[in-house]
């Protein structure tokens, strides 16, 4: 049976524990990371260290370019894809590049590593009239009566699904939202993305109606003593889970025929699609996503093209 990441960082001898542990304290203390990108990292260093443990290795000092490679080598031959590579070769040079930052190598060796392009996919996209009526049957009642749970229940998923799209945030910033960060005079969201950098971003007069038809009608349901400033609640009280939420997302579009199955990335996507064909400059839509590169940002622009051919068709005298 397979050993477990957990298992694997227990047998590591103390000259590669220890450097792991303060490596793992650096990023959540010093990189502000989340949980999840820190598990991510950790996991992949420690089969990183496990491997250079069965090469013979005792210490950092002993991780070589040759074992970064053959590492790599081996989970290719496992079955790693090209963006799994790409990850794992990130989260090596990240760690080699802390050791010799904090003088427990004399070189970084991670410097000379190479990985594959990882392939930029992108989501399934909604149409803007496919959006428009997956927004509105998300806040619209059923036939069958509901009770003020229930109604609580559709105002809150109404209201995910219209800041998903209206703001474009990641879910997880989403559900890290607090009342407080609503700035309903203005329309505006203070968000909390990757790295915890801190920025505002606008949403529209739908989304406020959604707003305010939750914090009136539905989230005074749904609180209890424990709820805390959350923004969006559960239906016992407690924050709302970011896996509850893509469910939320997933079960409105699915209700909508002729959709592609998107969930809540496919709604950033769908919205900064949106926002470049009504013709926002990129720069822009960078902020509003909450890209760190301009690089990540352009991986939208291919949808650009069609409306650049109409443009192309419209004003070119040899067109």
């Amino acid at each position: 049976m397979a050993i477990g990441t957990a298992g694997l960082r227990a047998a590591l001898p103390a000259p590669l524990a220890e450097p792991l542990a303060g490596w793992e304290e650096h990023l959540r203390l010093q990189r502000d990371l989340s949980e999840h990108t820190v598990r991510g990292y950790v996991g992949d260093v420690v089969s990183l260290l496990d491997h250079l443990v069965r090469r013979r290795g005792a210490g950092v000092a002993d991780l070589d370019l040759a074992t970064l490679r053959s590492w790599l080598a081996q989970g290719r031959a496992k079955g790693d894809s090209r963006a799994t590579t790409a990850r794992r070769a990130a989260s090596a040079r990240q760690f080699t590049a802390h050791l010799r930052r904090t003088g427990q190598v004399p070189v970084d060796v991670g410097l000379r590593l190479s990985s594959p392009r990882r392939h930029r996919t992108l989501p399934g996209v909604l149409g803007a009239e496919q959006a428009r009526e997956v927004l509105d049957r998300a806040g619209r009642a059923g036939d069958e009566p509901e009770d003020g749970a229930a109604t609580a229940v559709r105002l809150r998923n109404a209201l995910v699904v219209e800041l998903l799209y209206a703001s474009g945030v990641r879910v997880g910033e989403l559900v890290g939202l607090d009342v407080d960060d609503v700035d309903r005079g203005r329309r505006l969201l203070r968000v909390f993305g990757k790295g915890r950098k801190e920025r505002s971003v606008p949403f529209g007069a739908p989304a406020a109606a959604a707003v305010e038809a939750w914090l009136a009608d539905g989230r005074p349901v749904l609180a209890v003593p424990d709820s805390g400033p959350a923004l969006l609640l559960g239906v016992k009280g407690g924050r709302l889970d970011a896996r509850e939420a893509r469910r939320v997302v997933h079960a409105a579009v699915a209700a909508t025929p002729g959709t592609p199955d998107v969930g809540p990335h496919g709604l950033r996507h769908s919205a900064a699609t949106h926002v470049l064909e009504g013709g926002a400059d990129l720069r822009s839509v960078q902020e509003l996503l909450g890209h760190a590169s301009l690089a990540t940002t352009q991986v939208y622009t291919h949808v650009t093209v069609e409306r650049l051919r109409a443009v192309h068709a419209r004003a070119h005298p040899r067109a």
